[in-house]
C-alpha cells in the first residue's frame, strides 16, 4: 500500500446530466463532467460560463452610495479641491490606487495618492496620515482596498472637516464607519456580485465617473483581482478574461518594463504569469519598503523612468525571496521546538527579527508544511507589540475566530482564509491558548489532513489531445475555479524511473492498451515506495507534452496512492541495513524463521525483530522477511491475519540447499551395494577419500548415511556405518531428513529462484488460502 498525502474529495457525478450537457453544448464528456462538478449543471449557466461573449459587466450604480460618491467627486473636480487616494500596500491596493489615480487624472482632478508604510503605520487608515492630509489642504479622501473597519479614523477625518469615500471589499463589521459614502459589494442589497477585489470596486467607481466602460484599465484590474485571490466567478471571471486580452497587448510602460525584467513575453501572459510573476513583484515593494514605487511604476508615462522603477522592484523581489527563505527556515525550527503537533490545532510563531512584510508568505508556507491555521508575528521590542499575518485551512474561518478574541486585538481584519492582526507581545501566549481552544472545538483530526477537491474520475481511454485543448473553455483558472484536478484509478505501472539532475522527480508510464505519461515534480523518493505491476490511483492536472512536433497527453501528478498490498523484491540485495533505514520505524516488523539470522542485523534493529512464533502482523505493517522459512506453513503463519501493507522479501539463508545436489536413487543404490559388500564403513576415516573417488561431496555421503539410518538400513556407532539386519523395502521419502531436504530445495526454488511475478502469485495464493480458512471458521 501507499497512502496518499491528502484527503481526496471527488465530486459526485450525474451521468444523465453530463450526457445532456455534452450533447447540448457540443463539448466532450470530460468538459461536461468538469462543468457539472463546479455546479454548472444546467444548460444556461454552463453555456454562459464557457461562452463568455454573452457575459456583461454589472451596472456600477447598483452599488449603494455610488451616486452620492460620484456627485461628491465631481464636485471636488469642478472646484479643484485637493483629493487624496488612500490605498493599501499589496498588489490589490497598488492596482486599486493606480486605477483611481488614472480616472481622476483623466478627469482633471487635483489628486495625489498615499499608501501607509507597512512597518511604521500598519494596515489601513490612520489618524496621523489623515491629520497630515488636512495640513496639506486635502478636503476629500477616497480609500481604495481599505477603510471598511476604520471607524475611529473616519470619525477623526470628519472632525477635521474632510469628507471620506470608502471603496473596499474586505469583510464589513457589524457597525460601519460614518463615511460620506461607502462603495462595497457587500454593503447594500442591490449589487449582484459580492466577491469583487478592491481593484474591482475601484474600477466600478471609475466606470461610474467616466460614464462608460473603462476597458483600458482592465489590465490593471485583472492583476489585482488574481493577486488578491478572490473567486474567479461571475464578474471577476469576465474581468480576468478581458483583462488578459488587454495585458497581452499592453502599451503601459511600467508593465512592459516589469515583464521585460521577468523575461516574460507579453503575448504569452496568462493568469499564472500574474499569480507567480507580476503579483509577487508588485507585492515585493510594499513588503520591503514603500508600495508607492509600484504605483509610480504603473502610472509612469516615461520609459526610462519606468525601467528604473522596474529594476528597483526586481531587486526588491530577489531580496524578498531570500528573506522569505530564511524566515521560513527559522519558523519551521520554532514550530518543532515549541509545538506539540499531536495536540496543537493551530500554529503561532513569533520573532523579533522577522520582517513583517513577508510574514503572510511565511504563514502560507507553514500551512503547506503543517496544514494547520497559522499565525506568524513580528515583534517590536521597543513598542512591545506583535504584528501578525494568518493563513487558514478549510473549516476554520479566521475573521470569525479573530472576532471571538477581539478584546486582545487593537486591530484585525481580513477574510476566512487570510487575515492580519496586531496585539501586545505580552498577550501572545493568551492568544495562542484561545486560538487553540477555538480550533479544538471546530477542527477534527481528519480536518488536519489536507484536502484535494477533485473534479472527476476519468478513464485513460477517454483522455486525448482534443479533450485537453477543450478544457481551456473553463479558463482562466483561480480561486473557486481552479485548474481541473482529475483522478485515474487502478492503473498499472508500465514504467517507473527517477529523473532530473538530482533524481528528485518521478516519471511514470501508466496503463496497458491506453497509456499516458505521468510527471511528478519533487516526488522522486516515491520510486522506492512503488513495486512493479502495482495498480496506482493518481491525482493530477492534465496537460499536453509537445516534443519534436508531436503532441501527447500527460498528467502532472499531485498525489498518488496504492490500495493493495505491495511486494518488494530484496532478494540478493546489497546494503540491507541502509535499505531498512529508509523504512518508517513505526510500521517496521522484521520476521526471522531461524534465530541465527539475527547476525545479519545490527543492534539498532533488534527492537523490530520477531520470531515467527511470536509475530503479530497488522494490516498497516511493513514486513521484512529476513530469512527463509523452514516450510511453506511458516509463511502461511505470517499471513494468518491477512496481508500486511507491504512485504519486503529478503530470504537470506545460511545454507544454499538449492545449489547443493540431492543424491539420486543411483547414489543410494551404489552406496547400499558398497555397504553390503563391505558390511561396514568408517565414515570418519575414509569418508572424504570415498567421496573424492566417486566425485561426490563429503556432505552427500553423510546425507545418505543419515537417511539409511532413519530407514533402519544401517546402524551408526562413533562414525562407523554398519549394514542392518532389516530386509524390508522402504521408500526414501519415509526418511524425515530426505523429506526435509526435498521440501527445502523446493521451497528455495519457489521463494529465492522464482521471478518477481511468480513470487507475488505465491503470496497471493497463500493469502487466499488463509482467507478461505478464516471464512470456514466463521
Amino acid at each position: 500500500m501507499l497512502k496518499s498525502k491528502n484527503r481526496w474529495m471527488v465530486s459526485e457525478e450525474n451521468p444523465e446530466n453530463i450526457q445532456l450537457l455534452s450533447k447540448e453544448l457540443n463539448v466532450s464528456p470530460i468538459v461536461a463532467k468538469l462543468l457539472s462538478s463546479r455546479g454548472l449543471d444546467d444548460i444556461e449557466s454552463a453555456k454562459s460560463f464557457i461562452h463568455t461573449d454573452q457575459l456583461t459587466f454589472h451596472d456600477p450604480f447598483l452599488m449603494r452610495d455610488m451616486e452620492k460618491a460620484v456627485a461628491r467627486i465631481q464636485k471636488a473636480i469642478d472646484k479643484n479641491e485637493a483629493i487624496l487616494v488612500f490605498g493599501d500596500y499589496d498588489a490589490d491596493g497598488v492596482t486599486s490606487t493606480t486605477v483611481m489615480m488614472t480616472v481622476l487624472q483623466d478627469l482633471g482632478a487635483n489628486v495625489q495618492f498615499y499608501i501607509p508604510d507597512r512597518f511604521t503605520e500598519g494596515y489601513g487608515p490612520n489618524k496621523e496620515a489623515f491629520y497630515q492630509a488636512k495640513e496639506e489642504g486635502i478636503s476629500l479622501i477616497i480609500t481604495v482596498d481599505t477603510g471598511i473597519s476604520a471607524q475611529e479614523e473616519i470619525e477623526f477625518a470628519n472632525e477635521l472637516g474632510m469628507d471620506v469615500i470608502i471603496t473596499d471589499h474586505h469583510e464589513p463589521g457589524e457597525t460601519l464607519p460614518n463615511a460620506l459614502a461607502i462603495i462595497h459589494p457587500r454593503v447594500g442589497e442591490k449589487y449582484p456580485f459580492a466577491s469583487l477585489a478592491g481593484v474591482g470596486v475601484a474600477w466600478k467607481v471609475a466606470h461610474a465617473l467616466y460614464g462608460k466602460l473603462p476597458e483600458q484599465l482592465l489590465e490593471l484590474v485583472c492583476i489585482g483581482t488574481i493577486a488578491d485571490l478572490v473567486p474567479l466567478q461571475d464578474e471577476n471571471r469576465l474581468i480576468v478574461i478581458e483583462g488578459l486580452k488587454h495585458l497581452r497587448k499592453t502599451t503601459r510602460k511600467g508593465l512592459l518594463s516589469l515583464l521585460a525584467k521577468a523575461k516574460v513575453d507579453p503575448g504569452n501572459v496568462d493568469e499564472e504569469t500574474i499569480g507567480f510573476t507580476l503579483g509577487p513583484r508588485i507585492n515585493a515593494a510594499g513588503r520591503l519598503t514603500s508600495a508607492s514605487i509600484a504605483v509610480l511604476l504603473l502610472l509612469s508615462k516615461d520609459q526610462l523612468e519606468a525601467d528604473e522603477y522596474a529594476s528597483e522592484i526586481e531587486a526588491l523581489n530577489k531580496e524578498r525571496q531570500k528573506i522569505v527563505q530564511e524566515t521560513v527556515k527559522e519558523a519551521i525550527a520554532q514550530v518543532h521546538e515549541t509545538h506539540d503537533l499531536e495536540k496543537d490545532r493551530v500554529i503561532v510563531v513569533a520573532n523579533e527579527g522577522w520582517n513583517s512584510g513577508v510574514i503572510g508568505i511565511v504563514a502560507s508556507r507553514l500551512v503547506n508544511d503543517f496544514y494547520r491555521p497559522t499565525f506568524v508575528f513580528s515583534i517590536d521590542p521597543v513598542e512591545g507589540t506583535a504584528k501578525g499575518s494568518a493563513r487558514s485551512i478549510e473549516g476554520f474561518d479566521l475573521y470569525e475566530n479573530l472576532t471571538e478574541v477581539k478584546e486582545l486585538l487593537p486591530h484585525y481584519g481580513g477574510h476566512p482564509m487570510a487575515a492580519g492582526m496586531s496585539l501586545k507581545a505580552s498577550d501572545l501566549e493568551e492568544f495562542r491558548k484561545r486560538m487553540n481552544s477555538l480550533a479544538l472545538e471546530k477542527l477534527s483530526e481528519e480536518d488536519l489532513t489536507p484536502v484535494l477537491h477533485l473534479d472527476a474520475t476519468l478513464q485513460l481511454e477517454d483522455i486525448d489531445i482534443e479533450a485537453i485543448e477543450e478544457m481551456k473553455l473553463l479558463a482562466p483558472f483561480g480561486v473557486q475555479n481552479p485548474k481541473p484536478k482529475i483522478l485515474i484509478e487502478q492503473s498499472p505501472i508500465a514504467d517507473l524511473r527517477k529523473i532530473g539532475a538530482d533524481k528528485n522527480h518521478l516519471k511514470m508510464l501508466i496503463g496497458e492498451q491506453h497509456q499516458m505519461d505521468v510527471i511528478g515534480f519533487g516526488y522522486g523518493e516515491l520510486a522506492e515506495e512503488m513495486s512493479p505491476f502495482s495498480q496506482v490511483n493518481i491525482v493530477g492536472e492534465l496537460s499536453i507534452n509537445e516534443w519534436n512536433n508531436r503532441k501527447k497527453p500527460q498528467l502532472m501528478m499531485q498525489d498518488i496512492s496504492i490500495s493493495e498490498w505491495q511486494l518488494f523484491d530484496w532478494r540478493g540485495i546489497q546494503g540491507l541495513l541502509e535499505k531498512l533505514n529508509h523504512l518508517p520505524k513505526d510500521k517496521l516488523k522484521i520476521i526471522i524463521f531461524d534465530e541465527k539470522s539475527v547476525s545479519l542485523l545490527r543492534g539498532q534493529y533488534m527492537d523490530y525483530v520477531s520470531h515467527i512464533l511470536d509475530a503479530e502482523i497488522d494490516p498497516s505493517d511493513f514486513v521484512v522477511l529476513l530469512d527463509l522459512p523452514l516450510s511453506k506453513r511458516d509463511l502461511e503463519q505470517v499471513l494468518s491475519n491477512g496481508m500486511p501493507a507491504r512485504i519486503y522479501a529478503h530470504f537470506s539463508s545460511m545454507e544454499n540447499h538449492f545449489l547443493q545436489t540431492i543424491p539420486t536413487r543411483e547414489h543410494f543404490k551404489w552406496f547400499y551395494g558398497f555397504l553390503l559388500k563391505n558390511q561396514s564403513f568408517d565414515l570418519k576415516k575414509h569418508g572424504v577419500a570415498l567421496a573424492k573417488r566417486r566425485g561426490w561431496t563429503n556432505e552427500t555421503i553423510e546425507f545418505i548415511c543419515k537417511v539409511f539410518f532413519e530407514l533402519e538400513f544401517v546402524t551408526i556407532d562413533n562414525g562407523v556405518v554398519t549394514i542392518g539386519p532389516t530386509k524390508q523395502k522402504r521408500d526414501l521419502t519415509d526418511s524425515p531428513t530426505f523429506r526435509k531436504k526435498e521440501e527445502r530445495v523446493e521451497l528455495e526454488k519457489e521463494l529465492v529462484y522464482s521471478s518477481y511475478s511468480e513470487l507475488k502469485t505465491l503470496f497471493g495464493s497463500l493469502s487466499h488460502r488463509n482467507e478461505r480458512a478464516r471464512e470456514e471458521i466463521k
